[in-house]
Order: structure tokens, then sequence, then C-alpha cells
């Protein structure tokens, strides 16, 4: 069995989106219901708050601001991205979850992690907070790990809406590798075949939009066709996972049909696709219960799962 970390805080909780919005509190109480069973086999870690140098490996010190603004302001950033006077912290130690992932894998005391976290990070770009996201929870992650001595970083992004924020900020980079598979023609309207990065990062993303109502076997083949084909290539150090279970077939905001069975396949194809430490990270899921269940099923293949 794996050493796999569960890291989340409380903080979390006290990111208030208001009343009826998708992206609450309730699904992180949802998840923690969900994987209590496992907590036994599980390092439970608590994350530190990252400093505003380190949001800056990722963000612009403009938007940084913005975000402590609006945290004191209680202020939106937009329409659908809120602030409370909490978030600016819960945004911190969101991107936390991920350093204290990178240092306790450094440290040998786990192989892989799973970061239980809110505000999710996958649409927040270099400039801009958007999409429910302050901060690039996962980003910030990647960059910190080149830092500790990690060349070649793979970020895999099952999200049903595509991560334009992660795909902004390495579109030019080589070290990088961004792979996504989400809904067509859904928010924010990015992730097109032909986005394929620029400059020396050309080659280096990997967009695969599905139709609305695809299922299963649509998004089994991309995690076991053409995953594989690219991990390879680039051969990554670390691999970094955007897990959004929005593709759920019971998820409020997409219309994709991905069943549980085949969010715990994705996650097999993708555990066994390199033998390198893995770090997942929570970004969408809007139905609370379903939600719970597919990250226990994450969980229990990161707990068994060995790399072929």
């Amino acid at each position: 069995m794996k050493k796999v970390a569960y890291i989340t805080d409380p903080v979390y909780l006290m990111h208030d989106t208001g009343a009826g919005h998708p992206e609450s509190k309730f699904r992180l109480e949802a998840i923690e219901k969900a994987v209590a069973p496992l907590k036994k086999s599980l390092v439970e870690v608590s994350p530190a708050g990252v400093s505003e140098a380190l949001l800056a490996l990722v963000h612009s010190p403009g938007q940084i601001e913005r975000v402590m603004q609006a945290s004191a302001q209680h202020q939106a950033i937009d329409s659908d991205t809120i602030c409370s006077a909490h978030s600016y912290d819960a945004a911190r130690f969101a991107a936390g979850a991920g350093i204290a992932a990178v240092d306790g894998i450094g440290q040998g005391a786990f192989e892989r992690a799973f970061c239980a976290v809110r505000p999710p990070g996958h649409h927040a770009t270099p400039v801009q907070s958007m999409g429910f996201c302050l901060f690039n929870n996962i980003a910030i992650t990647a960059r910190y790990a080149q830092q500790q001595g990690y060349r070649k970083i793979m970020i895999i992004d099952f999200d049903v809406h595509h991560g334009n924020g992660t795909q902004d900020t390495f579109y030019e980079d080589d070290t990088v590798f961004y792979f996504s598979s989400h809904q067509a023609f859904a928010y924010p309207g990015t992730g097109l075949e032909k986005e394929r990065g620029a400059f020396k990062g050309e080659g280096y993303t990997a967009n695969y939009p599905m139709m609305p109502d695809s299922g299963d076997a649509e998004v089994l083949d991309i995690y076991t066709h053409d995953l594989p084909v690219h991990v390879q290539a680039f051969n990554p150090d670390l691999i970094l996972v955007s897990a959004g279970y929005d593709l759920h077939e019971s998820d409020p905001l997409a219309q994709l049909n991905v069943t549980t069975e085949g969010i715990r396949k994705i996650v097999q194809n993708i555990l066994r696709s390199a033998d390198v430490p893995f770090v997942f990270f929570l970004e969408g899921g809007y139905d609370e219960a379903a939600l719970g269940r597919n990250v226990k099923a994450t969980l229990e293949e990161m707990l068994t799962i060995d790399t072929v």
C-alpha cells in the first residue's frame, strides 16, 4: 500500500461564497464524511498559508492585491468569484496544501498526496482571478516544486471545464506539460485542440475537448491511449493532477455523463502512467454526495495502485 497524504484545513470552510453558490463549504464537508473510513490509512497533514512571495511565483502583484482588498471589503471579483473576510487566507492555505505535499514527498513522509482544498485554482490566470478561483494552486505548486529540484512537471486536468489559467501560466514553457480533457464549448471557452503551446512551449500543451453527453467510453479512450504517449515522451519527474469531479453524470454545471467507475479508471490510468510522485488537487464537482463518493474512489486507487 502506498503512503498517501490527505491535506486539508478548517480555514477552507471559512471561504464564504454566499447562499446558493455551487462552490460552497458543503463540498468539503461531504468529502470529509465520505473519506472518514479511509482516514486510518492516510497520512493527515495540515498546510500552512503561503507567503506573497510564493503567490508571486505565478501571480502579478496587482492580482494579489486585488484578492487581498476584495477579501477585506467582502467584495466579489466577478459574478462567479466571491470573496469574504477569510477568502484571502483560505486561498493562501489552498496553495499551501501543494507546498506541504511537495515538502512531505521530498522528506519521504509519503509518496502521493490529495489536497482537499477550496477555493479551487485552475481558472486563475497570472493576472486575473475568475471562475470560482482566486489563485492557481497547482501552478504555484509546480513552480515551487521546480525550486526544490523537480525539472519536468506534468499537469493533468480532468475537470469538465478547461483550466485556462494553468494553460496560460505555462503556455510558453517547455518544462511544464499541461494535459487537459474537458467538455467542448463550455466555460471558459478555451482548450481547443489547436492550442498546443507557443515559442519554446509549443507541443507542451495537449487539449482533448469532448462533446456534451460524452461518457465513460470517450473519456477513457483519452486516458488509455493518448495520455500514456504524452507521459512517456515528456518523462516527468512529478505529476500534478487537477481533479475536477464535475465531469460526473450527476453534476449540475456540466453535460458529461462520466460515472464514478469511469472516474476510478481515469485515476488508475493516471497513476499507472509513470513511476513518479503524484499530487492531486480538488477543483470542481458540485453534486455534493457524488463528490464525496468520487474523492473516496480516487483515494482508494491512490492507496492501492502501483505503477506498471
